[in-house]
């Protein structure tokens, strides 16, 4: 078993491996999968709070309205596994209107965090089994011997979708649809609306997003032992109507040379690091990534001005 420091060591090569081969490639890039260091984690919960980010709030009024109908998805004594589970806070709706499920299993890849929450919510409900699965989502998932042998359905909130290439995307669903006994799938899918709107969410007037966006540096300096002045670059958020998603860039203020893990990194005045897309569905794309990927859309649940989705997708009878 390894021990703490080895799994920070481990964390820490990682970063640099990654961090490397995205500001060496011709279109710089750092994964969004960084961001969320304890700083980030606590910047991005602020952020779901702001009045221009809409995604959190309309998502919990559809599963709070349509409590009832999306917990009976689960069979009695079923099994709910969320994936990316995070603090497990939207399930929790489900969870109050479910006293059939039998079990919850949340994944998540930040350990410590993920046996926390475990924790915390068998407290709140003593009944349920909760089975914590410490894997990366976008990998393939080991499911326990107990949770391969019962009826379970996927739950995906949040449009975390959206954070994927649509190949990835369409990779995560058909990796799930997989799943023995997999009876459906519950996506939360942000939708494409008016271009204000969209870039108000990603670029708000106080700036915590582009301090979230902006954190990643900090922690380069702090774990890749980088050398970055984040007050040389400014935070950009863009509408890319071609590929219907918002594009979050870290842009350079000038001509610089940054030192990270000892490699020496050249950026132009005006050169972009790409960070984080969120890509955005409407109706006939959200239909179209779930029959690539061996699920039909059952049914689909919206709030009143059509801002996001919360999908029910249904095992497609012939897929192989």
């Amino acid at each position: 078993m390894m021990d703490g420091g080895t799994r920070i060591q481990d964390r820490n090569d990682a970063l640099v491996a990654d961090a490397l081969a995205g500001l060496t490639a011709r279109q710089k890039t750092l994964s969004p999968k960084w961001l969320y260091d304890h700083r980030g984690s606590a910047l991005f919960e602020e952020i779901t709070r702001l009045p221009e980010y809409y995604p959190t709030r309309t998502e919990a009024g559809i599963l709070r309205d349509n409590a009832d109908a999306l917990a009976a998805t689960v069979p009695t004594g079923g099994a709910l596994l969320e994936l990316g589970s995070g603090a497990s806070v939207k399930t929790r709706t489900l969870l109050d209107a479910g006293g059939h499920i039998g079990t919850y299993a949340p994944i998540d890849i930040s350990r410590d965090f993920l046996f926390e929450t475990a924790e915390d919510l068998r407290h709140r409900y003593p009944t349920l089994d909760i089975v914590p699965v410490v894997a990366d989502f976008t990998a393939p998932v080991a499911l326990t011997a107990a949770l391969t042998a019962v009826p379970k359905v996927a739950f995906f909130p949040g449009s975390t979708i959206g954070n994927l290439e649509p190949s990835r995307a369409q990779a995560l669903l058909s990796a799930v649809r997989d799943w023995s006994d997999i009876r459906a799938f519950v996506l939360g899918a942000d939708m494409i609306k008016e271009t204000t709107t969209l870039v108000a969410a990603y670029d708000d007037a106080q700036g915590v997003t582009a301090e979230f966006i902006g954190n990643i540096l900090i922690r380069l300096n702090r774990e890749a032992d980088a050398d970055f002045d984040p007050s040389t670059f400014d935070y950009r958020a863009t509408w890319n109507a071609a590929l219907a998603r918002i594009d979050m860039h870290l842009v350079s203020k000038r001509d610089q040379h940054v030192t990270l893990a000892n490699e020496v990194i050249s950026f132009a005045d005006g050169e972009a690091i790409h960070v984080s897309a969120a890509r955005k569905y409407d109706p006939q794309m959200l239909a179209a990534l779930a029959r690539s990927s061996g699920w039909d859309v059952n049914r689909q649940y919206v709030d009143d001005q059509a801002y996001f989705s919360v999908a029910v997708l249904t095992p497609m009878k012939q897929w192989s």
